[in-house]
């Protein structure tokens, strides 16, 4: 299908021409899904998105959104990854509790009670604003310069890479995954916090969710490939960024988790859309 807009968002994100058929294949499919979900509840549905680091999420979120603008929904993008700690709150976890928590990224290191506010916000008349942070920076951008909506909204897309993840059983974390968890973590106990948080914390957010969908990513080994991508748009666009030989090791902050939603989820998502590992939809 032509849409108007595309050439210039292609040109803008720096996408390829391959992406049309993402558009098509997901980005459609995924908005017609959400103004199911709002007249079927007549309210503010929101809609999670989850995919590995990588898998697109945040572009396909954004082309969904103006997807669903031109039916006159009104919609908003909200990140999990907006509501990262603050690096100081994360250096305090990791002295408290391990030093891995000081790096973003698995349960335990976001802000829970900040979104479960936000999505109570966009689901109610008035003015809500939406939380940012600054990867570059590793840290929340300043109150003032997050953006306002006004509620409510009629779909929220709540995008992450952990987006409606379940904790794995007990007996899953007694062997480490990688190097990293062998090395630095060879007690399990920042892999049974994480695993604790996303089982205690967690599920009051992602029972918000109306609809739940994956990209599913062909297998973990490609994330740290999709990962370098990013990290690459990124240090062109601010000049700072992860440089490559950091890549792998801040990826291993991941991977656990990772392997485990690519294994369980596919089965209970209310889509899951298989991805080639150049990202095009199969």
């Amino acid at each position: 299908m032509a849409y108007p807009w595309l050439n210039s968002f292609l040109a803008a994100e720096r996408l390829p021409e391959a992406f049309r058929d993402t558009v098509d294949a997901i980005c459609a499919p995924l908005a017609e899904l959400a103004a199911q979900a709002h007249a079927a509840k007549g309210g503010t549905a929101v809609i999670g998105l989850c995919g590995a680091q990588g898998s697109g999420k945040t572009t396909i979120a954004a082309t969904t959104r103006t997807l669903l603008a031109a039916r006159g929904l009104s919609a908003v993008v909200l990140s999990l990854d907006d509501l990262y700690l603050s690096k100081e709150a994360r250096a305090r976890l990791g002295a408290e509790v391990h030093p891995r928590l000081a790096t973003r990224g698995p349960p335990g290191t976001h802000d829970v009670a900040l979104g479960l506010q936000v999505l109570t916000g966009l689901a109610r008349r008035g003015r809500v604003t939406l939380p940012r942070f600054d990867k570059a920076a590793d840290n929340r951008r300043p109150c003032a310069d997050w953006p306002d909506v006004q509620g409510p909204i009629d779909v929220v897309l709540f995008e992450g890479w952990c987006v409606g993840a379940r904790p794995q059983p007990p007996e899953a974390l007694r062997a480490p995954v990688n190097a990293l968890e062998r090395d630095e973590d060879a007690d399990g106990r920042w892999r049974g916090f994480v695993n604790t948080a996303l089982a205690g914390a967690y599920p009051p957010l992602f029972e918000r969710l109306d609809k739940l969908v994956l990209l599913q990513a062909p297998k973990f080994e490609v994330v740290a490939a999709w990962r370098g991508e990013q990290e690459a748009k990124l240090r062109a666009r601010t000049g700072s960024g992860l440089a490559p030989s950091e890549i792998a090791r801040f990826v291993a902050h991941y991977e656990r988790l990772t392997r485990w939603i690519l294994e369980e989820m596919p089965a209970r998502a209310d889509w899951s859309v298989r991805l080639a590992e150049d990202r095009t939809p199969l």
